[in-house]
Parts: C-alpha cells; structure tokens; sequence
C-alpha cells in the first residue's frame, strides 16, 4: 500500500515536470526519484541534458586592453 502511495506520487510528480522550466523540471525529476527509493521500485532512466554552468565572472577579454595579451 505504501509503495502505490509512493509511486502514484512520482508519477503525479514528473507530470509537473513536462510543462515546468528547465530549474523546477529538475527539481522535481530529483523529487519522483527520492519518492521512488521510498517506494521500492528503482529509479527510471531519464536522460537529460544538464543545465550550463552560470558565470560569476566576466569573460577573459574584458579584462585586456589594447597591446595586452
């Protein structure tokens, strides 16, 4: 009874993931897995592609000025 419970909510979770933005999607693919593990049944294969790595620091080129290199 509890495995359904579990898994009934992985699904209804990765429902929502279908029309989310690339951040939550994530999230809530993470979150259908941890339900999953509590559910007993292994976790599904779903491949996808990681988000770009956000900078925290301009690019190199901004720094040079003319005649530096």
């Amino acid at each position: 009874m509890v495995q359904e419970f579990y898994q009934g909510l992985a699904q209804r979770v990765r429902g929502m993931a279908e029309t989310a933005d690339p951040f939550t999607r994530r999230r809530l693919l993470d979150l259908a897995k941890r339900y999953d593990s509590k559910g007993g049944t292994p976790p599904s294969k779903v491949s996808e592609r990681p988000l770009p790595v956000s900078r925290t620091a301009p690019p190199a080129s901004i720094f040079t000025g003319p005649g530096e290199t």
